[in-house]
């Protein structure tokens, strides 16, 4: 028998029971779905990061506060064992005088930021002037923080695009004063929007300068015995060839300074932007994989669902297979027809699947909760994973209709 004729007997089949045709492809359906959503907006992720990532510039050393990891670990640390100190910065400063274009101390902390009616809880960082070169900002209106405004210790704020738009709605806001925990700010700068990441928003933020930071509104949070603190350390190298060297100076010189023998455990963490970025990339892709074989147990489950399906159509046409065989049809004609029949509802459910994953990660992007990158390799791993279903779960049932005696067959009530 012609494959053609096959597939007209197996959609004349699927027909005739068209409800129980779409709940069983049903299964297959949603886990397809969610395997196309799911490695979307997984990659996704990982190209938003690398690009974030990418955009501070290659040669980029930062010094974190805490005992040194690999891997993963290195970003989710549950406690710092150690503090960065204001004054490792100014070491840095002092001693790193080759191959180096700016290094940049910074402390963060959350606080409530008011103007007229408006209040919101922003992410406010106390920087110098270099931060905005070295974290590739462009100023969209007024001006950066200045060596002057440290100096001076100047109240003035230069605010991220998201948190202008929060405060004054799209309104001019240089020259404008607003309230940081009480405190008065002078905005002198509005920054152009760099956009968000899965590191979260680089917009939704209030820069100050550090030392007025320090004196007037972090208060004893960014102490420690006395000593200022800093979250981070940034160091912007000349060339690519002296990362290496940078590196380790500034591992020398911080390790001398935190009073470490070479035997002792670093308590700090010095990670280029290609750690950074493999260590991010290795995170999203585990998450991804496993967020993937979850809706792959979905794909499972719905060809379990084929497989019950077609062993009652099985039972249910027994009759109808013992005169195919009656008048001549083969094992393999039988066994072909009935996969035939389950690879079609596998294949229907597939497309389908494909269409709403698709949809979904469409969704996720317009709404600009992430965005998603659609790839032909995840359409195609979703395809086949599907077409692989139905075979292997259409087997069993179509290797019964095959084996079937025609007399036990004939006679079946």
């Amino acid at each position: 028998m012609l494959f053609s004729e096959n597939f007209k007997i197996a959609i004349r089949a699927l027909r005739a029971n068209k409800m129980r045709s779409v709940l069983t492809m049903l299964g297959i359906v949603i886990g397809v779905a969610t395997v196309v959503a799911l490695l979307s907006i997984g990659k996704g992720a990982t190209a938003s990061i690398t690009s974030s990532i990418q955009s501070n510039g290659s040669n980029l050393l930062t010094v974190y506060p805490g005992k040194q990891q690999s891997g993963p670990a290195a970003l989710g640390q549950s406690q710092q064992a150690s503090y960065l100190y204001y004054s490792d910065y100014q070491l840095l400063q002092r001693s790193l005088t080759d191959n180096i274009a700016a290094i940049v101390p910074s402390y963060q902390s959350s606080y409530l930021v008011n103007y007229g009616g408006e209040s919101f809880s922003v992410s406010v960082k106390g920087v110098t002037e270099d931060y905005q070169e070295t974290n590739s900002y462009e100023v969209a209106d007024g001006r950066f923080i200045s060596d002057g405004d440290n100096k001076s210790q100047n109240l003035t704020a230069v605010l991220g695009s998201q948190t202008a738009d929060d405060l004054f709605g799209g309104l001019n806001s240089v020259g404008k004063t607003v309230s940081i925990n009480g405190v008065k700010f002078k905005v002198v700068g509005v920054l152009e929007s760099k956009g968000s990441s899965g590191l979260g928003s680089s917009d939704d933020v209030v820069f100050i300068p550090l030392e007025t930071g320090y004196s007037k509104l972090f208060g004893s949070t960014a102490t420690y015995n006395d000593r200022k603190i800093v979250n981070s350390i940034s160091v912007s190298v000349l060339t690519t060839e002296a990362m290496d060297t940078v590196s380790a100076q500034i591992e020398f010189l911080i390790r001398r300074s935190h009073k470490l023998a070479p035997s002792d455990e670093l308590d700090f963490n010095v990670l280029s932007q290609s750690d950074l970025l493999s260590t991010l990339t290795s995170v999203t892709q585990i998450l991804t994989t496993f967020l993937g074989a979850i809706a792959g147990i979905s794909l499972l489950v719905g060809g379990i669902g084929i497989m019950n399906i077609m062993l009652v159509s099985v039972t249910e046409r027994t009759k109808e297979i013992g005169l195919r065989k009656a008048v001549g049809a083969t094992k393999n004609q039988i066994l072909t027809q009935f996969l035939i029949e389950t690879m079609t509802l596998s294949l229907l459910g597939g497309i389908i699947g494909i269409l709403l994953g698709v949809g979904i990660a469409a969704v996720f992007s317009v709404s600009g909760l992430i965005a998603s990158v659609i790839t032909a390799d995840s359409i195609v791993l979703a395809f086949t994973f599907a077409l692989a279903i139905g075979v292997f779960f259409g087997l069993y049932p179509a290797f019964r209709a095959a084996n079937l005696h025609p007399m036990v067959a004939l006679r079946y009530e």
